[in-house]
């Protein structure tokens, strides 16, 4: 272990000489628009992960962010289901779902009879990976995003660039016109991307990869950043609540044996689970706006970077382990570096910095139930099975639902018109049976969603979270706290404070000191942006600018 700490402290000081190296003497009066807008999005961090860890965050990441920059501490999203790309989706183009068309992971699509997910293109090829790992796009993506107008005001002069330890936030928050976006491939261990950006990696990338990084966090061994009995805030590390990594659930955690697979060497995989695979981000992200030379014209460019990592272990440990503790401890360090970066290279007043998560999570409900709080997981496994058999005792026997996808019942719309039957009770029946179901609080039908125009409460976000084209004929509503099983501890996905409230830090150029406690919705993100840099708003915004920030 000397050895491998010996060889992470080298290879940190050799990036940071790297990163310095290209610093240069910056001018401390804000420039007219930002040289450089950078976007830092944590997946899973939940709003009172920043006052429930305060006092283990260092001077310089998220505090000095909230301290020197301006918190909107009433932030969050106005939709049903919060997903992997949803939010970032949300967060780029200023529209809900049901504008920008990202209504979820995955879904099923009737006319081809297949499900797709958010940015999969069979029509691109991975470059730099594996065959499957970059057939990706931003093709399902219905809205421009503010960085597509801010391309599109220039003719393509600033540069975009996305980078994410997945494929989908990557591909949805450069949006459509991107200059690039990376990912990482977790059987190569290499950042790749999609032909649909270009025919071959640049030099930069194909360098970093040669790096070989991830061998070296493998060799590393996960233990906490802090002696194991200061993580207060935290359960005991040794708990029943947690599903942990192939059963262990107790630190240290060795990568290399965790990796270990019999198909082939290393399973790099197990790095995203990891708080190193945020730093293994924070690497190319910090090489990326050194050769990209971002930030060093007079047209703004923009990065977004999209930290994945706490989404994983969320999941596999629930929000009150001391492995998100330790996550989020060492991400708030990953933070400071980075702007530490940012202010030697480009400098904090020419670089607008915005924080922000895609959702957060549900506490574990086998530990609410404990504590008497009645919440639990669906079983939607069970519930659709018994649905299928109701349907062939009133209707017939036939494949009445065609597919399930996260709340969502897809109807085999063929089979009920040739069977002549009426859609809309055939729906109504649907919904209401689903309804008799333990954890369900509400269903709707699409036929509904299309006829009323819902202004406020829970049938509202669910219109927010439904696109005719994409999602499902009957949208499920779990009560408060419960979960669909889908693997691992626990999970998000609703409309509940728990899943919609988030941080939202605005930090660097022209940013004052300033709390901002009325309510802000992630889609007004966008259009804050916009109004910054007076260009359009995305064309399916819905979102209104933070008008504090523009005062």
């Amino acid at each position: 272990m000397k050895r491998n700490s010996s060889l992470m402290t080298g290879m940190f000081l050799l990036l940071t000489v790297t990163f310095y190296s290209y610093s240069q003497e910056v001018t401390r009066i804000p420039t007219e628009q930002p040289k450089l807008i950078i976007g830092m999005v944590i997946s899973q961090m939940r709003f009172d992960y920043i006052y429930r860890y305060w006092d283990k965050l260092g001077e310089n990441g998220i505090r000095k962010m909230i301290e020197r920059g301006t918190f909107c501490s009433n932030t969050s999203f106005n939709y049903l289901f919060s997903q992997e790309g949803v939010g970032h989706a949300t967060i780029m183009t200023g529209a809900t779902p049901s504008g920008h068309g990202i209504v979820a992971k995955e879904w099923y699509l009737n006319l081809q009879d297949i499900t797709v997910g958010n940015t999969e293109d069979n029509n691109q090829k991975t470059i730099g990976g594996s065959y499957e790992a970059g057939r990706n796009s931003p093709l399902n993506l219905m809205s421009t995003t503010f960085t597509d107008e801010l391309r599109l005001s220039n003719n393509f002069r600033s540069k975009v660039i996305s980078v994410s330890l997945d494929a989908n936030p990557a591909v949805l928050s450069g949006g459509h016109t991107a200059s690039s976006a990376y990912w990482f491939d977790p059987v190569t261990g290499n950042f790749i991307t999609s032909s649909y950006y270009t025919d071959s990696l640049p030099q930069w990338v194909d360098s970093f990869n040669v790096k070989k990084l991830p061998d070296i966090y493998l060799d590393q061994e996960w233990n906490t950043i802090l002696p194991l009995n200061q993580y207060t805030e935290s359960m005991p590390d040794n708990n029943k609540y947690e599903e942990g990594f192939k059963g262990q659930v107790a630190f240290p955690y060795n990568l290399r044996m965790l990796s270990a697979s019999t198909k082939k060497k290393n399973d790099y995989g197990i790095i995203v689970k990891t708080p190193f695979g945020n730093s293994l981000l924070k690497d190319f992200a910090l090489t990326a706006i050194n050769k990209e030379e971002l930030g060093k014209d007079i047209y703004t460019d923009v990065l977004i970077v999209s930290f994945t990592s706490l989404e994983y272990i969320g999941n596999l440990f629930g929000p009150n382990s001391v492995e998100v503790e330790d996550a989020i401890i060492r991400l708030d360090r990953e933070i400071a570096h980075f702007l530490e970066f940012i202010d030697h290279n480009i400098g904090k007043e020419g670089t607008l910095v915005f924080f922000a998560a895609d959702h957060g999570v549900a506490q574990v409900p086998a530990y609410l139930n404990d504590m008497k709080i009645p919440v639990g997981y669906f079983n939607y496994h069970g519930a659709i099975m018994l649905l299928k058999s109701a349907l062939n005792n009133i209707y017939g026997k036939g494949d009445w639902i065609k597919a399930y996808h996260s709340q969502q019942i897809y109807l085999n719309r063929t089979l009920i018109e040739d069977s002549r039957l009426s859609f809309e009770e055939f729906q109504n029946y649907v919904a209401r049976f689903m309804l008799q179901f333990s954890g369900v609080a509400n269903t709707v039908t699409a036929g509904t969603l299309q006829t009323t125009n819902f202004t406020s409460g829970i049938f509202k976000k669910i219109q927010n979270s439904y696109n005719q084209k994409n999602s499902g004929d009957v949208i499920l509503n779990l009560k408060p706290g419960w979960v669909e099983k889908t693997g691992g501890t626990t999970n998000h996905n609703s409309s509940y404070a728990y899943d919609t409230r988030i941080p939202l830090i605005w930090y660097g150029w022209k940013i004052k000191r300033a709390r901002i406690i009325r309510q802000v919705d992630i889609t007004d993100i966008a259009p804050t942006i916009a109004s910054f840099l007076h260009i359009t708003y995305p064309n399916a915004c819905t979102g209104n600018p933070v008008n504090e920030l523009l005062e």
